[in-house]
Order: structure tokens, then sequence, then C-alpha cells
């Protein structure tokens, strides 16, 4: 089934939208709708919509990590311990070694 087949117009979904329903459902591929020829949205179902969503913030935070490593923004792992205990001795006024 090529991608052709999953373009309707608006008129298409109002007339058949328990059966489009139905078939997102049962996990057929958005649906693109038309209007005046024109592409004007797409339909999914819920869960691949979620799904879609979830992987964008995943995709997301690893720009902004990739970003992060490019701007020297990040500290290796080993030592945390250390830089951890170094803070929390500055905070509490603490200078013992």
């Amino acid at each position: 089934m090529g991608l052709e087949s999953r373009i309707k117009p608006i008129s298409y979904v109002k007339a058949n939208s328990a059966e489009v329903l139905r078939e997102l459902n049962e996990g057929a591929p958005p649906l693109i709708i038309t209007q005046n020829g024109e592409a004007k949205a797409v339909l999914q179902d819920a869960a691949d919509y979620y799904q879609t969503q979830d992987t964008l913030a995943l995709l997301k935070l690893l720009a902004l990590a990739k970003e992060d490593i490019a701007a020297g923004r990040v500290k290796p792992l080993e030592g945390l311990g250390d830089r951890i205990r170094a803070r929390a001795r500055r905070a509490s006024g603490s200078v013992e070694a």
C-alpha cells in the first residue's frame, strides 16, 4: 500500500470517520487529510502519537547533550564523589580537606 492511498480529502474522513478510526486503531499508517487539494493535517492513532512524542523528546535530549559536550559543559563521571563532597563543604562553610 503506497502513500497515495493514505491521502484523503476531508469529505472522505467526514463520511467514513468510524472506518478511518478503526483502521488507525488496527495499525494502519497515518492518514494525510487534504482540504481544497492541499495537505492540511495528519490523523494517526493516539498510541502512535504518544510514542512519536516520546521519541521526539528523547531526540531533543540527545541534541541538547551533544551541544553541551561540544561547548565543554560536561565533566567526566570520574571524581564526581569528590566534587560533590567539595561543593558540600563549601556550602556548609567548612574548609576541611
